[in-house]
């Protein structure tokens, strides 16, 4: 299909713009009038070619058509890092636009949504078609008028929340699918999405497996009474005097704190405000377990940064800030006591959609990341949707350097200076990914004690994220990130960098899942570039805080490390099999969260109720 493709879009450089357009209102006339969209996908593909040549002065590889086609039908495609997703993305969106159904295409971040949209919007109009961006600050007018575009670029969350605001506008009782599209009726606002006929999924493991832990929720605001805020900071102050193992029991794998019946009583004897008297024990017992949640499970400038006064959750996956979402049943409050600023009001439950249920609502579907082979069975399993792992463009020539290992954070942290400081001198560039906010800091601090200025790409400074990536790739620049921070946006090597050896990825840990781990090894060596990476491990890394706390101090007691704090490699089996042990952990929660939800689905809607207003509280 792809030498076909070619052999089409050379006949096609002798016409005009104006024939080039007509070109595609006459195939979207075809598609519309009811010949399959199968049947197009060649002569399709020629038109996106030319129309990206003369739109952006680039054409698609034959691996970003193969990456196009799949995703057309029904795949995920696994594509390397810096192999070109945004303009693989091109075909199927228009092949799906045709018959004027909708097509979204859904990206991690606000700043990625409009940065392709305004690009890939000079394509597809070339070929007559509308192209629209549903951003954050957006109000419901503009919302409705970017969905009614043939394509629409957004992120998950704002098409999810869109998703659950348009039952809300319609109503428990009403019908929604009848209502897409519709001018309001005098009963209720129409909604601002017009049905889900195909969404193309960037990042796809990121969206669809790594958020789909947490389900979408919009809450209606409950007044933070003075009795409650009381409650929320006396019950801060309360965990400071229990035990662990006594009074309370902490499941670090959980995350999960509870008091034990010895730690009930301390609680209930213990002198509380008198604005208290009216709360129930039970209730003060619940929010004492959020407020030790909070103290031993949820690290600042790891788990959430705190600007302005706010709380703003850190993406694990991604290191960015997850704007809008919070924490429930308390535990955001706890955090907020426990960082001593003030109290938001709790939410109370009006609308609740997963992740998993949201996107099995589209007829078709199909995404692109450049690791998804891990995750293939989760992928069919949940959303029906097979993958296909594409080839480089380019042979990839990454060098894997064997890890480092220490028996504590400090020789490890000295053992990464050292590395940093001997590769940049090279004049190479270097990528360090950290855990988080915290330690990237570090890191920096301990660079400069050197003399070495790196720059700092975190969920603190995320509105520069473009401009910290874009210089990555120069001579002797050392770039420190949150896991993928920067995730989307291709680091270009320097000339100079590419002659020196090409850039470095060091990672300072393992992450949760062996996927985070690919994608930030996966920025070096792209597009056949030269590059190399390396893991630096230690036994106080986070990832081994999941262990319980006597079997991590038995296995820090047993390590033996050399004059230099290092660890001999049989170590390495100890990080795997426990991020193994994560990721099952995690997909269970996944499977329990749709599970739960289709029980309560089918509850509600024997009903007669929609599901997704119904479903809580």
């Amino acid at each position: 299909m792809a030498r076909r493709t070619f052999e089409l879009s050379k006949e096609l450089e002798s016409l005009s713009d104006n024939d080039l357009l007509r070109a595609g209102r006459e195939i979207r006339w075809r598609a519309k009038s009811g010949i399959p969209l199968e049947s197009l996908a060649v002569e399709c593909a020629a038109l996106v070619v030319e129309a990206s040549r003369r739109a952006l002065g680039m054409e698609q590889y034959p691996v970003q058509l193969i990456g196009g086609f799949a995703q057309f039908e029904g795949h995920i495609v696994e594509m390397q890092t810096g192999e070109g997703k945004t303009l693989t993305a091109v075909l199927p969106a228009f092949l799906r636009a045709l018959p004027g159904k909708g097509c979204l295409v859904i990206t991690v971040n606000d700043y990625l949504a409009e940065r392709d949209a305004e690009q890939m919007k000079q394509v597809h109009e070339l070929l007559g078609l509308s192209v629209g961006c549903v951003l954050a600050p957006m109000e419901a007018d503009e919302r409705r008028e970017a969905y009614a575009k043939d394509i629409t670029y957004g992120t998950a969350k704002e098409m999810g929340f869109d998703f659950l605001r348009d039952r809300l506008r319609v109503g428990a009782g009403g019908d929604i699918m009848s209502r897409h599209g519709a001018l309001s009726d005098g009963t209720g606002e129409a909604p601002v999405q017009r049905g889900y006929y195909f969404a193309l999924v960037d990042e796809a493991d990121s969206v669809l497996i790594d958020d789909a832990r947490t389900p979408l929720i919009i809450g209606l605001m409950q007044p933070n009474e003075a009795a409650t805020v009381n409650l929320y900071r006396w019950c801060h102050r309360a965990v400071y005097h229990l035990e662990g193992n006594k009074d309370f029991l902490y499941e670090p794998e959980r995350r999960a704190a509870y008091l034990t019946d010895g730690g009930c009583r301390k609680v209930m004897l213990m002198s509380k405000p008198s604005l208290m008297d009216t709360i129930d024990t039970e209730k003060i017992y619940t929010h004492v377990e959020k407020a030790l949640t909070a103290r031993y499970a949820f690290e600042r400038d790891r788990d959430y940064v705190v600007v302005d006064d706010k709380v703003s959750i850190v993406d694990e996956s991604t290191g960015r800030m997850m704007e809008g979402r919070k924490w429930q049943d308390g535990l955001h409050q706890a955090v907020e006591a426990k960082e001593l600023i003030p109290i938001t009001a709790a939410t109370g439950q009006a609308a609740r959609v997963t992740v998993q249920s949201f996107f099995r609502h589209f007829t078709h579907l199909g995404g692109m990341t450049g690791t998804a082979a891990q995750a293939r069975g989760e992928l069919r399993k949940t959303y029906h949707l097979p993958v296909s792992i594409i080839p480089t463009h380019r042979p990839c020539i990454r060098a894997e350097r064997p890890p480092k290992l220490f028996a504590t954070m400090e020789a490890k942290w000295n053992a990464v200076v050292e590395s940093v400081d001997r590769i940049h001198c090279k004049g190479r560039s270097v990528l360090v990914g950290t855990p988080s906010v915290e330690a990237s800091e570090a890191l920096g601090a301990l660079l400069k004690e050197r003399g070495i200025v790196g720059q700092i790409l975190n969920a603190k400074y995320l509105e520069r994220e473009a401009e910290f990536v874009g210089k990555a790739g120069q001579p002797g620049n050392v770039t420190i990130a949150t896991n993928m921070a920067g995730r989307g946006t291709d680091i270009v090597l320097h000339d100079d960098v590419c002659t020196a050896g090409g850039l470095h990825v060091i990672a300072t840990e393992m992450h949760s899942s062996v996927r985070i781990d690919r994608q930030l090894i996966g920025r070096a060596a792209r597009q056949g570039d030269p590059g190399s990476y390396q893991f630096f491990l230690s036994l106080e890394d986070e990832l081994l805080r999941c262990l319980k706390t006597e079997k991590r101090e038995a296995i820090i007691q047993s390590a033996r490390p050399n004059a230099q704090g290092e660890l001999e490699d049989s170590w390495l089996s100890l990080f795997q099999k426990t991020q193994q042990v994560l990721e099952r952990t995690h997909h269970k929660q996944r499977k329990q969260l749709l599970k739960q939800e289709k029980l309560r689905s089918e509850q509600y809607e024997k009903m007669g109720l929609d599901p997704y207003l119904e479903l809580t509280e």
